[in-house]
């Protein structure tokens, strides 16, 4: 499976991005790991979608990231 995921921290700043394995893609946010999210505090995850077709999660992960996405994000998802 491959997970699109959206991420807040403390400061109410939002990650996007796309793993095959979520708990270790956390891991990794939090502990520093990760260059963009980097000294940016305490990650939780508030959404996810679950794909079984890896092209398909991209997809959605781009659209997400997108200004129309942006605006379905904040209507429908968080």
């Amino acid at each position: 499976m491959h997970y699109v995921y959206i991420l807040m921290n403390d400061k109410g700043e939002k990650y996007i991005g796309v793993t095959n394995d979520l708990k270790q893609r956390l891991t990794q946010h939090n502990s520093g790991q990760t260059k963009t999210t980097k000294n940016n505090g305490v990650y939780k995850i508030i959404w996810y979608c679950a794909f079984n077709n890896k092209p398909r999660a991209y997809d959605f992960e781009r659209y997400l990231k997108s200004s129309s996405g942006y605006a379905f994000t904040s209507k429908h998802l968080i």
